[in-house]
């Protein structure tokens, strides 16, 4: 990799990236989304055998609570331990989102106000199979939690021998989610929007997923609420002559090994550090065990950036708007202030991405793609909905009565004026 100068860097084919815009994927999408919302169950069972090569009619839909006990032996103390320290933080952090409805009284017997409600019933999708994600278990129920939602419900495909895995399962339990089911993919979302003769239908379907999973979210937004389209993974790392190759490299790689489509950035104004990077980069991906992806991302849409001095470098990141932004620079705090867009922020040399992704509190489902111009991350707000409140007194009708019957006659409404004036 050589190192590049800003004008000659191409943002779009680093940072705004999709998993794709395939017309033929789409309507695949469309069609399984059809079959589970016109055969319900047996299209799950159908396509859990096609796509994972597992037949739910023997190994169950719904996980048992049998399932979860034998979950909880199969997995040891240090990790149940650490898991519930990451729960405490993560509660912690939520809990400080919190909102409450409120309303306000004028003189003239009017009341204005806002009721602040949870969800009823929410999904979340964890991705499954052969992988094991119990963070993100963790980072998309234990909002929901806080917020008051009393039913959550987790759907993640099976291995081939028909479970969840074991830690997915622990945290589910742990999180207080309350109906498990062992399905995946456009149809596990479908089968979350639409509801099946087993599964009841959701209100907000949250997590991420693969391209089946995001086009699954897209398309059934509407009947149901969503909380983003998650793309691939991004770090971009603004460092000064401060910083460690080692460390750097290292940060990079974090994100490099999720994903060929990942995004892994470093800017800096200090040229040997950048080269000193890339070597160090080059290094650890010979033992890396997701070598093969990492080093596919890295050569593909990693990127080493010269600029002019760390105000570039700000005005850059902020252009690219990164899902994760380490700032490993000298005073990382006074620069805190000039971040306008990211998903995440990450100060100094000892906050590495994996810190947020697992442990601290701050929710890990973060906008992607340049959407952090305009998103947020994903926590208690997620799962509430807000009721404006109008409560006018008779005093207050007649003191306005004719500025709202101007207005709506202003826009051809008359039905609406007379609404007004019957009460006169």
């Amino acid at each position: 990799m050589k190192i590049e100068s800003i004008t000659e860097l191409d943002l779009n084919r680093l940072t705004r990236k999709s998993y794709g815009d395939d017309e033929a994927l789409e309507k695949k999408v469309a069609a399984i989304l059809k079959r589970v919302r016109t055969e319900g169950n047996q299209a799950l069972f159908e396509m859990t055998l096609e796509f994972d090569g597992v037949d739910l009619r023997l190994s169950g839909l719904k996980v048992q609570q049998s399932e979860l006990e034998n979950a909880y032996a199969q997995v040891n103390e240090e990790f149940l331990e650490a898991l519930r320290e990451a729960q405490h933080n993560i509660l912690r952090y939520h809990e400080k989102q919190r909102r409450t409805s409120w309303f306000e009284a004028e003189r003239d017997g009017t009341v204005l106000g806002q009721l602040i409600q949870p969800l009823r019933r929410v999904g979340i999708y964890v991705p499954g199979g052969t992988a094991a994600y119990p963070s993100s278990v963790l980072m998309n129920s234990l909002p929901a939690r806080v917020a008051g939602v009393t039913e959550i419900v987790m759907v993640s495909p099976p291995r081939r021998d028909g479970t969840l895995v074991p830690e997915v399962l622990v945290a589910a339990a742990e999180a207080g989610v309350t109906e498990i089911y062992k399905i995946g993919g456009a149809h596990g979302i479908a089968a979350l929007a639409y509801g099946t003769e087993v599964i009841a239908a959701v209100d907000k379907i949250v997590g991420p997923g693969n391209i089946y999973v995001t086009l699954a979210k897209k398309q059934v937004f509407g009947t149901v609420d969503i909380d983003m389209l998650a793309g691939p993974s991004e770090i971009l790392i603004l460092a000064d002559d401060s910083a460690r190759p080692r460390e750097l490299a290292a940060d990079l790689l974090s994100q490099a090994e999720h994903d060929r489509l990942a995004s892994a950035i470093l800017v800096s104004p200090d040229r040997e550090l950048l080269e000193g990077t890339i070597k160090e980069v080059e290094r650890q991906l010979q033992d890396l065990p997701r070598a093969e992806i990492a080093r596919a991302s890295w050569e593909k849409y990693g990127a080493a950036v010269l600029v002019a001095d760390l105000e570039e470098g700000m005005e850059l990141a902020n252009r690219i708007a990164p899902e994760h932004f380490e700032l490993v620079v000298k005073d990382p705090y006074s620069w805190l202030g000039r971040v306008r867009n990211a998903g995440a922020v990450f100060l100094g040399r000892f906050s590495p991405e994996p810190v947020g992704d697992y442990f601290a509190g701050p929710n890990h489902v973060l906008p992607t793609g340049g959407t952090a111009r305009f998103y947020s991350p994903l926590g208690v707000d997620t799962f509430l909905k807000k009721v404006s409140v109008i409560g006018y007194s008779e005093t207050a009708l007649k003191r306005d009565a004719g500025k709202i019957t101007a207005l709506a006659r202003r826009e051809g409404l008359e039905g609406h004026a007379r609404a007004v004036e019957a009460r006169e």
